[in-house]
């Protein structure tokens, strides 16, 4: 299936029904657990003040925005954010998107932390890829540095995402988690 099939596809299914094509084939998405649920809210909250906050020209989405890598493989991201120019309002992809965030699920780990790790940064917009583990509290940042990509291993302190010039806790990304664990 190319791109512009899958799309044409998912926009037909039944509310509720998530798909990503990788490699051509439609994956389905597996149901979220309330502890994926909670870390991904609280990274788009979390997000979403340090955007207000640094008052940059911003636009952050959650589930259903959708991020075209090429003719074979659509993923969407549990948090996109695009900076510089809106977003379309009325269609699901985001077309230059500078900061993703996948939550590590169990069954898409591999996925996360391979497969998009490479099709995102194929993208010359993305600068950060946050992939954030809810049982560990960890939070791997991938960031464009020149012509590499390196990383940083973050399970606290203060994050710095330049561009776009926004800073976050990475406590924030697991306050409810950590609440609701006592």
């Amino acid at each position: 299936m190319t791109a512009a099939e899958f799309l044409q596809w998912t926009s037909e299914l039944p509310k509720g029904e998530r798909y990503e094509l990788v490699a051509g084939e439609p994956l389905a998405m597996a149901p979220e657990r309330n502890r994926h649920n909670l870390v991904k809210i609280d990274c788009l909250f979390s997000l979403r003040e340090a955007i207000r906050t640094a008052k940059i020209g911003c636009t952050i989405l959650g589930d259903g925005a959708t991020v075209e890598i090429d003719e074979s493989n659509v993923y969407e991201p549990d948090v996109t954010i695009q900076c510089g120019e809106p977003v379309d309002l009325d269609v699901t992809t985001v077309p230059h998107p500078m900061i993703l965030v996948e939550v590590l699920s169990p069954s898409t780990k591999s996925v996360d932390t391979h497969v998009k790790l490479l099709g995102y940064f194929g993208l010359p917009s993305v600068e950060h890829y946050l992939v954030v583990d809810p049982v560990k509290f960890v939070v791997f940042h991938h960031f464009r540095s020149g012509d590499e990509i390196g990383t940083a291993i973050l399970q606290e302190g203060t994050v710095s995402l330049d561009p776009p010039g926004m800073e976050f806790e990475i406590r924030e990304f697991f306050e409810s988690v950590a609440s609701a664990s006592g």
